[in-house]
Order: C-alpha cells, then structure tokens, then sequence
C-alpha cells in the first residue's frame, strides 16, 4: 500500500445547490425558477415524482446539516444562492430580506463551525419570469439583470464570503432545452443555445468587472464541466471529430473564460452553419478584459467519439454531431446505475490541459462523486450504507488528482457531490451521491455513510492510501 502526502493548503470539501437541498417553504408563488417551472410542467419525468418542492428540506434544517459538516471536519462547502428567490422584483432588483436573512444565517452558521463558504449566483435557478418573458440567457437584458443582482449579493455578504462563482456549468441547461430538446419546454434551436452559451459567457464578464471595480476581497470565477474528450483512434478522420467536440463543448466556455476569446475553428463553425451567436465588439471587448481568477471544474466521466459514419438528415436543424458519433470502448468499467463509464485518469488528463493550454491557472475539481441506486441495499447491522464502492471511486480520482499536482497542476482541492444526498435533474432521489443519508421513508433524516467516516479521516490525516497504483 502506497501513501499520498495531500498537500495542507488542497482543499477538501462537498458541494451541494440550492434548488437541490433547499424545498419550498418559504418561496413565494412569484418565486418560481426554471427548475421549478420545469418540475411543474413536466413533474412525470422526475423519479417517483420527487423534485425541487422539499428537495432536502435545509431551508428548515441547515443548522443540522452544516454540524454535520462540522462532524465530518469538511472545510469548505460549495453551493448556490437562488436568484429567484433572492429577488421579489427582478426589473426593480428588490431584495427579499426573508430570502435574504436566510442566506445570511447559513452564511454565518457555516463560519461559525469552521466551514468556508463558496458560493454560485446561478446553478440552473433562473428566475421562470425571466425564462417566459424574455427567453432567459436569449435576452442581453437579462444579462444586465444578472448583473444587478450579483451587486445586491455582493454588497450583502462580501464582507464573509471570499470564493465566488458566476455559475455552475453554464453550458447544460441550454444543451439539454435547445440542443438536444430532451427537457421543458423542449424546441431543439442551435442557434438559440449559442446565443445562451455567449450571454452566459458575457454575464461571466460583466460580474467580474462588477467585482473587480468594487474591489471585494477574494476570488471570483466559474464552475465549468469540460468532458474530457478521446478519440476512438490516433486516424485523423477521428481526431478531428475530437477535436470539434472539444469546441463546441468544451472550448465555448474555457477559451472565454480564462483566455478572453473563442477560439477562430469555432467561430468559423458557427459562421459555417449558420449559427453564430449576436454580439458587439464593446462585449467581445469586456470577455477579453475581464477573465475569471479561478475555475472550477465538475468531473465525472471521459466522452470518447469518432468521426460520423452514418449520413447526415440536411432536413433536420444543425448539431454538432453532424461531424461526429459517440463511441463506446469496448470493455471499458461502468456505474451501471448512471450509465456512465469509470476513468479515473481524466483528472490527470484535464489538469496537463489546464496546465499547458491555460496558462495552469488555478483551479480545483467543484464536482466529482458517484450516483448508485438503492444504496439501502448496503446497510449493515447498525443502519449504515457501507459505500465501499464509492470510497473507492473518491480515491481512484484523488489519486490521479494528486500525481497531476506532483507534475505541477495548479490544482487546489477537491469538492465531493455530494455531502447529503439531494434532488438531480429527472432522477431525483433515484441516484444517491451523498456522504449523508437521506432518508425519505422517514422524515428525510440523515445518517453517515461508511465515506463519510472514511472521508473525515482524510481531512484529518492528509493522507490518501492507495491500494492499486498503476500511476506510471
């Protein structure tokens, strides 16, 4: 058994949101977000019909929930303030002091026990008046919103808070409304999700000027979630096909974000297909001048694809996978419950990326964690889910995490989704991430999993023992 030394100053944290933990209670009929909205429309496709409406109640019992946090010795938390619950009237940018004293009293609780606050103004929360009214991230005017309410936060809790993040992966919603039409209010428009990709990009510049010019003490940047992208072969057709992914998926966040400007292959795309995003030079001026100071990276699974086999429908709008197809490798290890493949080595992989094509600034994973079903199965004797498989997942990561740091990665941390178990998209409860149980046929109690013991001590110790090391 081989040990890794963790370095005293890497953080290792969870991460949770707020429209995934929080419930209703308290919100407004006014208040509604996009989730909300979507939950609401559309509440059949969440499993077993679980959603935002109690999620898992911390709006009521964040006080327990943050001496567990204490308990477990996490240091940092990673979540999200609710734009549309923050705001009672968002053309006016009113605060609701209700909402607002809320935040303050989480905010002041968490320091209390030793837990730094890292906070996102968006995690998919979107005020549903502004999604119907003017289209959501579509409509530059509710960029300026965004903007106006990132200045009422900022002025309420910068004084506390020192870690800011604009979003949390600002490409998904978006993708999955307008490019793939797989969720509410389901109208596949490539060119809408571009012009949502730029706004929200543009929004991430503006709220960093924002709090550069005000001079707040601290950090401000993004949580991305880059899929970190194989070819099916070294054959150039492939390559290629990889390398296109890579721009639309990757690329149209991390090049504006961290180097102030998209890069030419994918504009010429967008100009191709006739899907380029509508824009000024003033804002391709304020993306350039005003990049982000840290970024947050939510990894999960590698994305492998080849070049495109099969013909192309010219009947049926643009997508990108006109120049490419997901490919399966053959053998590959698999969480059966999520249906997605188990490669640990893309923490490796993404940090030499961020290291020699990003000009290594500094970064830490926001999200990484394993989803598996009926977890209820594991529990032992005395009730605990003995996750095994999960802490075996945390550190295969963390391993690879930690030898990309030896090679120079400027990586400082680790946020674990999740520290409970909470509300995903469509999948609910169905899913569990946690470090705490959430108990749903009991009054949604919580209880430590086996990880959570398992990752207490490693906070403490500052030590990661590795079983198998096929690090070369």
């Amino acid at each position: 058994m081989k040990t890794m030394k963790i370095p005293e100053d890497f953080i290792i944290g969870a991460a949770s949101s707020a429209w995934q933990t929080e419930g209703w209670d308290g919100k407004k009929d006014t208040q509604d977000s996009y989730i909300d909205l979507w939950f609401k429309n559309n509440r059949h496709v969440w499993h077993n019909g679980y959603g935002p409406a109690f999620a898992t109640d911390f709006y009521n019992r964040y006080k327990e929930d943050i001496h567990l946090m204490k308990d477990i010795g996490l240091t940092h938390f990673r979540t999200s303030i609710n734009w549309s619950r923050f705001i009672i009237d968002y053309e006016n940018v009113t605060v609701d002091e209700e909402y607002a004293s809320y935040i303050d009293n989480v905010i002041n609780e968490l320091i209390k026990n030793g837990v730094e606050p890292m906070i996102c103004l968006e995690h998919y929360e979107i005020p549903a008046k502004l999604f119907e009214e003017y289209g959501g991230w579509g409509s530059k005017h509710v960029v300026n919103l965004f903007v106006k309410y990132a200045e009422k936060v900022f002025e309420r809790y910068g004084d506390r808070v020192k870690h800011w993040f604009t979003f949390n992966e600002p490409i998904v919603v978006q993708t999955r409304v307008y490019l793939d039409a797989i969720r509410y209010p389901f109208e596949q428009n490539t060119k809408k999700w571009m012009q949502w990709n730029f706004n929200k990009a543009l929004a991430t510049a503006k709220v960093v000027q924002l709090f550069n010019n005000k001079d707040y003490k601290g950090k401000i940047g993004v949580i991305l979630n880059p899929e970190v992208t194989y070819a099916r072969s070294s054959a150039q057709h492939d390559m290629d096909a990889a390398k296109i992914y890579d721009l639309f998926f990757n690329r149209v966040f991390l090049d504006p974000s961290i180097k102030g400007e998209y890069p030419r292959e994918l504009l010429d795309l967008l100009i191709k297909h006739n899907i380029m995003f509508e824009y000024t030079e003033e804002e391709l001026l304020t993306i350039k001048e005003n990049t982000v100071d840290v970024v947050g990276l939510n990894l999960y699974f590698p994305h492998r694809v080849k070049a495109r086999s099969a013909s192309w429908n010219e009947n049926i709008p643009f997508h990108p996978s006109y120049y490419y197809e997901m490919f399966e490798l053959p053998g590959r290890r698999m969480n059966p419950h999520r249906g997605w493949e188990i490669y640990p080595r893309i923490m490796f992989d993404m940090a030499m990326r961020m290291m020699n094509e990003y000009g290594n600034i500094e970064w830490f994973i926001a999200e990484n964690g394993m989803g598996v079903e009926n977890e209820y199965r594991f529990k032992n004797e005395e009730g605990t889910i003995q996750d095994d498989y999960r802490i075996e997942f945390i550190g295969e990561h963390l391993k690879w995490l930690l030898k990309a740091v030896q090679n120079g990665a400027n990586c400082k941390g680790f946020m674990l989704w999740a520290f409970t178990d909470n509300v995903s998209p469509m999948n609910a409860f169905k899913n569990r991430y946690g470090l705490v149980e959430i108990n749903l046929e009991d009054g949604r109690n919580r209880k430590l999993k086996k990880s959570a013991h398992w990752y207490s001590n490693l906070i403490e110790s500052k030590e990661l023992q590795v079983i198998k090391d096929e690090i070369k």
